[in-house]
């Protein structure tokens, strides 16, 4: 019975989401904010985010209806690159910069502080080519746009790096995880990928 009940099994779906902005990562709320559910696509019974972007970030969001994604994705001993472009207010120096790359102390919990790793940090000239973002949402100059790529991720780890050099941070997009990238994907919009496209490009085993 086990035998057969395993053969009748359907296989587990993918999808990558452009997240757009003021929607949280997930299909219930006790709050009156939008939803996944408001995307124009028929998710699957049992679909859920791995991992979440709050509901003032926005980019790539992975849906899934594999539990066990989440565990080997951000529980895994070997950590995953998650790349960010940062809108970041007035400038930021090459001293500041600098902190970034190094590890930054920031504030995890009342009265308590982490320094971040080391991580990559770019100032970009321009959005990258291909990259469809909402204009409306773009703030006044001056500004910054930053590329920060990241292997850990502490609650809000990157907004309060910003934070932490007294700059604020305008807009907050994930592009990309591993090799999973949004390239040409509109916001609001839902993409399914296959099995093991998701797996080579997350860089995890599915064994």
């Amino acid at each position: 019975m086990r035998q057969a009940a395993s053969m009748h099994m359907k296989p587990h779906r993918y999808f990558i989401v452009h997240k757009p902005y003021n929607i949280v990562s997930q299909f219930v709320s006790t709050h009156v904010v939008g939803l996944l559910g408001d995307l124009e696509f028929d998710f699957p019974e049992g679909t859920h985010a791995v991992g979440r972007l709050d509901n003032h970030s926005e980019g790539l969001l992975i849906l899934t209806t594999n539990k066990k994604l989440t565990r080997l994705l951000f529980q895994s001993e070997v950590p995953h690159r998650r790349t960010y472009l940062v809108q970041v207010s007035n400038t930021v120096d090459e001293e500041k910069l600098n902190r970034l790359r190094n590890g930054i102390s920031i504030r995890v919990k009342l009265g308590e502080y982490y320094t971040t790793n080391p991580c990559e940090v770019d100032v970009l000239e321009e959005i990258p080519a291909g990259l469809l973002l909402e204009d409306k949402l773009t703030a006044w100059p001056p500004f910054t746009w930053l590329s920060i790529s990241i292997t850990e991720g502490k609650f809000h780890q990157v907004r309060k790096m910003i934070g932490a050099l007294h700059h604020r941070c305008k807009r907050l997009i994930r592009i990309s995880i591993e090799d999973l990238s949004l390239n040409d994907i509109p916001p609001g919009t839902v993409k399914e990928i296959s099995e093991d496209e998701i797996f080579k490009k997350l860089k995890i085993n599915s064994k």
